[in-house]
């Protein structure tokens, strides 16, 4: 097994902390803490989307507590890079406070995936960026921008961007929609009912009773008619 953390391959990924763990022959196996930070970063942001904020505060502190055994500072900036990536998901761009403290720590692909995330493109490196954002974070119209949505294939990462370019004022139809049908179909109930609140409020504005109607049946059969939690 390949040290992937001195590598630099052990890295937020499209909003995700992951560790590639690729078999090697003559390697030692990863050590425990590693494998158990990415589990619970893991179950972090299974919960977190779910809308279990309770459970997935839980495991993020058991994360933190794992990488502290490190003494590595960069890859606790890392895994709050992580989470504050996971929220945008759901159309949550509260500042990221906890990597902002460690940014001085973080790798210069992490310090560039921050400013991704706060929607400051201008002169950003996509080089360092993960594949998969690099054409959205380089566009120059903005119908490109939602192309390059469109085209990211994992459905963590294509939310992650369709909030951004919403962010930035430039997300059209189609890639509400698409982020729509993204987290209903992985059953992600926390980002789902951002989204449809979204829409819903497009609807009222526009004057489409008709719709609004039916983003609220959906937001209902979500909620079980009960106004959304906070966590």
């Amino acid at each position: 097994m390949t040290n992937l953390v001195s590598s630099g391959k052990w890295r937020v990924a499209s909003g995700v902390f992951a560790l590639a763990l690729a078999a090697c022959s003559g390697s030692p196996p990863p050590p425990d803490w590693k494998m158990n930070a990415v589990s619970l970063i893991e179950h972090f942001q299974a919960r977190w989307l779910e809308g279990d904020g309770k459970t997935a505060d839980l495991a993020l502190d058991k994360a933190r507590d794992e990488i502290a055994k490190t003494g590595r500072l960069d890859l606790l900036a890392r895994a709050e890079l992580a989470a504050c990536a996971t929220r945008a998901a759901a159309l949550d761009f509260a500042p990221c406070a906890a990597y902002d403290k460690l940014a001085g720590e973080s790798a210069a692909s992490d310090a560039a995936y921050a400013r991704f995330l706060t929607g400051d493109w201008r002169g950003l490196d996509v080089k360092l960026l993960p594949k998969h954002y690099a054409d959205l974070a380089g566009a120059k119209d903005t119908a490109t921008a939602n192309r390059a949505v469109g085209e990211i294939k994992e459905p963590l990462p294509r939310l992650i961007a369709a909030a951004l370019l919403f962010k930035s004022g430039r997300a059209e139809p189609a890639t509400l929609a698409s982020a729509i049908d993204t987290a209903s179909e992985r059953g992600w109930r926390r980002p789902l009912l951002a989204w449809l609140t979204l829409q819903q409020q497009r609807a009222r504005a526009a004057g489409d009773s008709g719709a609004s109607a039916h983003l609220q049946r959906r937001i209902d059969l979500i909620t079980g008619g009960n106004a959304p939690a906070n966590h």
